[in-house]
């Protein structure tokens, strides 16, 4: 997503403080990383300075300096002295970090960071189904029957099916004992799925599907069959994403 185009140093007036009992810190740095996310600001802009940040936001300096240091970890700010804290390029942020996803999620009116983010989480989960095959002993391939049963015997509740979903999703993950892969593949679906968007319109059979297309992926990684398990995996994830985006039906 491309920052708006603006001139100068930013303005106070552009940052909005959220309505939250928040820490004061987490606050002003949740408030900046919208406004930037949002922008309101372009990169290599100044953001307004330190002193009349914390008269905005009826904070003490100290926490302003607090939360532009937690800025500048997740590469959204630089600090460069003489010329105070600048706005980075989108493609330095840190877009693993759980609060700059959430806000480039919610600013994405096109729901592209969402088809990016299946296509990402697709191919992760599919190599992580496929290790999975290669390395599940009984009792994982128990773990996971039972968490097929369990969605099957929750189809008549979706919230409580979504919940059994995601559990499924994270015994693969265990399964493979990629410790990496599934770090960051669910970050992406948690954050991912705090959003009313993630879950789209699914049509009518949505559950149906979802369980014969779980019910594919537990036989293939059962049967130790790598390429099926990780093939079943991805286009279980990707045809998901496509059949409830609503951007797809609009």
């Amino acid at each position: 997503m491309e920052p708006a185009r603006m001139s100068g140093r930013g303005q106070i007036k552009d940052l909005q403080a959220p309505e939250t009992r928040e820490r004061p810190s987490d606050m002003l740095m949740r408030a900046i990383v919208d406004s930037i996310v949002a922008g309101r600001y372009e990169a290599e802009q100044a953001l307004p300075p330190e002193a009349a940040l914390a008269e905005h936001f009826g904070v003490s300096r100290t926490i302003v300096r607090e939360s532009m240091k937690r800025l500048e970890e997740k590469g959204l700010v630089a600090v460069q002295q003489g010329r105070g804290t600048l706005v980075r390029p989108h493609s330095s942020w840190n877009v693993l970090d759980p609060i700059v996803l959430s806000a480039v999620i919610a600013h994405d009116e096109e729901l592209h960071t969402l088809d990016e983010l299946t296509l990402v989480r697709g191919t992760l989960e599919g190599v992580m189904a496929a290790q999975a095959a290669e390395r599940a002993g009984e009792e994982g391939r128990s773990e996971l029957g039972a968490a097929l049963d369990r969605m099957i015997s929750l189809t008549g509740d979706y919230a409580q099916f979504s919940e059994a979903d995601a559990v499924f999703h994270r015994t693969v993950m265990d399964m493979s004992e990629n410790f990496l892969a599934s770090n960051i593949a669910y970050t992406l679906y948690s954050r991912a799925r705090s959003f009313a968007r993630f879950e789209g319109d699914p049509p009518s059979d949505a559950i149906d599907r979802t369980v014969a297309e779980h019910r594919a992926v537990y036989e293939a990684i059962a049967a130790g069959n790598v390429a099926d398990a990780q093939r079943a995996m991805t286009a279980h994830i990707v045809d998901s994403w496509e059949r409830r985006n609503p951007a797809r039906k609009s």
